[in-house]
């Protein structure tokens, strides 16, 4: 007998209706739910704040030994381990990182689960999804155009074009933009500097996505970002550009958690994604927090190994949304 792919064992899922698993699963009703067709969706945060008065439920970390190139499992344990609590008959909820089109086109592939523990749709998830990340990633592409229009006017505070830190991004990995030369063409393009692209999910604007509890906090966030410094070296920020409201305003739909559904249609929220080796690995504290208020177990992943991915959301995730984890699984292979 020939073993069946993971598109395969996915695309013969027999999905219910997202506004089902929110109804039949989390109770929660459809009014409450923003479809992007009918097997993804968000929850409103209005509705988020309503559960606010709910007692949480426990949360699991999944983690791993340091992992090898063809990573470790820590996702598809995640999924099988949320499967397999709902077949116990306790309410439980999935939270995982969006996956990044770099390693989906990469050596590293989809993050969407293998084998019968996934989540579906798919190809959806691991390709554009509900758009989170091209949202981000123009809201990073805001801030940066905004650097370059400051220093085309002279507009004070003055920002050294030898000292801009902010770098564009875009969610691919193409190793020919890393480093470049912007702003040639003449006086009408402004001043030619050296500048580059990274990945969108190495954006500080991912990372403070993950972090905020809600959009003001979102908002409060962008304007602390660094972009540069003066000639005298002090440090510019987007608040001083007036970013960080046009910044939250391309963010406004995306900060709401995405919900969709494993192979077994147990409830999974994805949202967010930023890399655990450059940021701190985790998906959204507002996933998350909204999951503890919805369900008895909730089992969450950290990127990488346990020295980064762990450490990080003991040490920044769990204090910044007030998190109390009552477990944590280790995924380790002998390879």
């Amino acid at each position: 007998m020939v073993a069946r792919s993971d598109i395969a064992i996915a695309q013969a899922a027999q999905m219910k209706p997202i506004r089902a698993v929110a109804a039949d699963k989390l109770g929660i009703a459809e009014t409450a739910l923003e479809p992007y067709g009918a097997f993804k969706a968000k929850v409103g945060l209005d509705y988020l704040e309503t559960l606010g008065d709910r007692p949480p439920g426990r949360l699991v970390l999944v983690t791993a030994i340091n992992p090898t190139p063809a990573g470790e499992g820590k996702t598809t344990t995640s999924i099988g381990l949320g499967d397999a609590l709902n077949r116990l008959g306790r309410r439980s909820i999935t939270c995982l990182r969006e996956p990044s089109l770099g390693p989906c086109f990469g050596m590293k592939g989809g993050a969407a689960g293998g084998g019968h523990a996934q989540v579906v749709p798919m190809e959806d998830i691991n390709l554009h999804f509900t758009g989170d990340f091209h949202a981000i990633g123009a809201a990073n592409n805001l801030l940066a155009a905004l650097v370059d229009n400051h220093i085309y006017w002279r507009h004070e505070p003055r920002i050294d074009p030898r000292r801009v830190t902010w770098r564009r991004v875009v969610d691919m990995n193409d190793r020919a933009l890393r480093a470049i030369v912007s702003s040639l063409g003449g006086v009408a393009n402004g001043f030619p500097r050296e500048d580059g692209f990274d990945i969108t999910v190495a954006s500080e604007v991912m990372a403070i996505f993950c972090l905020a509890r809600d959009l003001d906090d979102l908002k409060a966030r962008l304007a602390r970002i660094v972009v540069g410094y003066t000639p005298e070296r002090e440090p510019v920020t987007a608040g001083d550009l007036k970013a960080a409201g046009a910044m939250a305003a391309l963010l406004k739909d995306a900060i709401k958690p995405n919900l969709v559904q494993t192979i077994e249609n147990n409830p999974v929220f994805i949202h967010g994604g930023p890399f655990a080796n450059i940021a701190h690995g985790c998906n959204s504290l507002i996933a998350t927090r909204a999951a503890l208020r919805l369900a008895e177990i909730v089992v969450t992943e950290a990127g990488f190994g346990a020295d980064l991915g762990a450490e990080k959301f003991f040490d920044i995730v769990c204090p910044e949304g007030d998190l109390r984890p009552s477990a944590a699984v280790v995924v380790a292979t002998v390879r």
